[in-house]
């Protein structure tokens, strides 16, 4: 019983530790798996967590990027929904981009139709974006310039009467684009009482969702000319200083900080951004040479050489001292402008405004120059608002400035013009205070105002202007007598130059013109043709007698072998006589000659002449 009790023990104990054994075989096993299902169950976790980081991430990216889309289609809809529904392209890149020549592949009536309207591509230029670049033709050393923070501001006047809506607004998008915004302190457009309805409704409207509080449209309610039209823009502007451009313009980088601090430093200095030229037909933009703005004594204004003194310095960036001014743009204090008189309201339409502001600045102390680092692009029209007899109110405005302006040297406006003036003074006389002479042929209205403003700022005469300001102007102070010249036996018929390549002066029904202008002076010349103004120009040529044939020949003054073969004696309602060979200028009848007429010189026969308009006392 013993022996079996111990067996039973044992055999109870083996099996205790035997299970014991496999439970903490189990208990092992079970922990390591344990521990495997955790690390399993953590990366799960991160993979999870990870998995919803990154789709958070995109989440946010796609908010971010609807936003932006959203944003891109406000910025869409303000800009290219605005002009969209006129017709027109705004932002980078298309046709015409960096001024590049642009065409279009139809031509259609309606395209040809347009340019006759505006004098240029209208319906190139709406397909052309507003916001286009163009080049910057700056001199290299006007882009190295740095300028002050604290220059003045600006306000920009466009003057447009029936000028498309793309160019217009393309001056606007222009200047803005090109301005910086401390600086344009507004835009103001001054509508001359267009007839074309586009400029009325959707000008407003878009100006007024594109540019609120920038851009100023003011309306004539009747039609007053460039020069008035100017002078409302000034009215309305706000800004120390003002600029005034035609709206067919567009600026170059970096156009509007010279040209402040040259005012800055000067408010009697009026200063005008180098022009660039815009083709008509393809909107190409070129760049023009540096240039001062001239005259001839008809008051037309013309690209001129810029001084030697300037030329002799030899920098491309320096300014350019300029008698005058083409008219197109100009920047200058608003207050001073005040001071000097504006623009003579008393002239009409435009012509002539540009070169009376520039002798009357320079005359009363105040300076004019052209600025190689501020440059803009202009639209040369080949057909010009106001057409309707242009020239009347360009010999109007001159004859008002030479009245005014330029003492005995007025002479030479009305012979440059080839029309009478009763009234004279020697061009040495600096008249102001006179009264103006009444000349018969055009009424230039009442100047007493402007004579009065020239003797309140005590303006210097016009010959220091010439002298100093302007020296390449030829003069013709030794002229007795100018006009048409007539013959007794041909009434009808003028003395007249011919065409300029044939050196043969010849007789034609009387017209005026310039062609018909014959100036006779005290030391003998008769010369035929329009003057030659500058030394840029060719001069009139004289009327010879060579005694080799019976054909009076026109040639340059200074090209005549024997100086006395150019001279002759002449006196009113008498013969015209060489003073070389003793024979008179005459007419014969000829079946070859055009309208059967010949001028001749030859054994004098008693034939008389008569000149339209004398100035001094002639031969007798």
């Amino acid at each position: 019983m013993a022996v079996a009790r111990k067996i039973k023990t044992l055999l109870t104990v083996n099996i205790l530790v035997f299970v014991g054994i496999i439970l903490f075989s189990v208990y092992c096993r079970l922990q390591d798996r344990s521990e495997g299902l955790v690390q399993i169950v953590r990366s799960a976790d991160r993979r999870v967590r990870s998995r919803h980081a990154k789709v958070g991430a995109l989440a946010e990216r796609e908010a971010i990027l609807q936003r932006l889309d959203h944003l891109e289609e406000v910025v869409y809809n303000q800009l290219n929904g605005l002009a969209k529904p006129i017709g027109l392209v705004e932002g980078p890149g298309g046709l015409g981009q960096g001024g590049m020549a642009a065409t279009l592949r139809d031509g259609s009536q309606e395209t040809e139709g347009r340019f006759e309207e505006y004098g240029y591509n209208a319906q190139l230029s709406d397909r052309i974006s507003l916001d286009r670049t163009i080049p910057d033709y700056r001199p290299k050393k006007c882009r190295q310039m740095t300028y002050s923070d604290d220059l003045p501001q600006i306000s920009v006047v466009f003057i447009f009467v029936n000028e498309a809506l793309s160019v217009i607004l393309r001056s606007v998008h222009s200047v803005v684009n090109h301005t910086p915004s401390q600086l344009l302190k507004e835009v103001i457009l001054v509508d001359d009482n267009s007839d074309n309805v586009e400029l009325k409704l959707n000008l407003d409207q878009y100006v007024s969702k594109r540019y609120p509080g920038l851009v100023k449209i003011v309306r004539n309610s009747r039609r007053e000319g460039l020069i008035r039209a100017r002078l409302q823009g000034w009215k309305v502007a706000t800004a120390p200083v003002v600029g005034f451009f035609d709206a067919h313009v567009e600026f170059s980088t970096g156009w509007a900080e010279p040209a402040l601090t040259r005012i800055r430093e000067d408010r009697r200095r009026i200063v005008l951004p180098a022009i660039d030229n815009i083709k008509y037909d393809t909107f190409e933009v070129q760049q023009y040479a540096s240039a001062a703005h001239g005259y001839n004594w008809g008051l037309w204004c013309m690209y001129i050489v810029p001084p030697q003194d300037w030329l002799d310095r030899g920098d491309e960036a320096a300014p350019i001292r300029t008698p005058a001014m083409i008219g197109c743009s100009f920047v200058v204090d608003r207050e001073y402008f005040g001071d000097i008189g504006l623009l003579d309201p008393g002239m009409e339409v435009y012509g002539g405004e540009n070169i009376e502001l520039g002798m009357r600045v320079w005359q009363c102390g105040g300076s004019m120059e052209v600025l190689p680092c501020s440059r803009v692009a202009h639209i040369e029209r080949t057909k010009k608002p106001y057409n309707n007899d242009i020239d009347y109110y360009a010999k109007r405005n001159a004859l008002r400035a030479a009245e005014v302006w330029m003492d005995g040297f007025k002479s030479h406006v009305y012979m440059a013009w080839n029309i009478p003036m009763t009234g004279s003074a020697h061009p040495s006389a600096c008249p102001a205070s006179l009264p103006a002479s009444q000349n018969p042929g055009v009424d230039f209205g009442d100047v007493s105002e402007r004579l009065a403003l020239r003797q309140r700022l005590k303006c210097r005469s016009f010959k220091w202007y010439l002298d100093n300001v302007y020296p390449e102007m030829r003069t013709y102070n030794d002229t007795l007598t100018y006009g048409e010249v007539r013959n007794s036996k041909a009434s009808g018929y003028c003395l007249d130059q011919g065409a300029e390549d044939d050196d043969r002066a010849i007789l034609y029904p009387c017209h005026g013109m310039s062609s018909q202008l014959v100036r006779y002076s005290a030391e003998g010349l008769l010369q035929l043709g329009p003057l030659g103004s500058t030394a840029f120009l060719p001069d009139s040529k004289c009327l010879v007698d060579d005694g080799r044939g019976r054909t009076p020949a026109l040639k340059k003054c200074e090209d005549v072998a024997r100086p006395a073969q150019r001279l002759w004696d002449f006196t009113q309602g008498g013969p015209i006589v060489s003073r070389d060979t003793g024979r008179c200028l005459e007419v014969e009848m000829s079946k070859d000659a055009n309208f059967g007429l010949r001028l001749v010189v030859q054994r004098c026969s008693g034939q008389k002449w008569t000149i339209r308009n004398w100035i001094k006392p002639g031969r007798h």
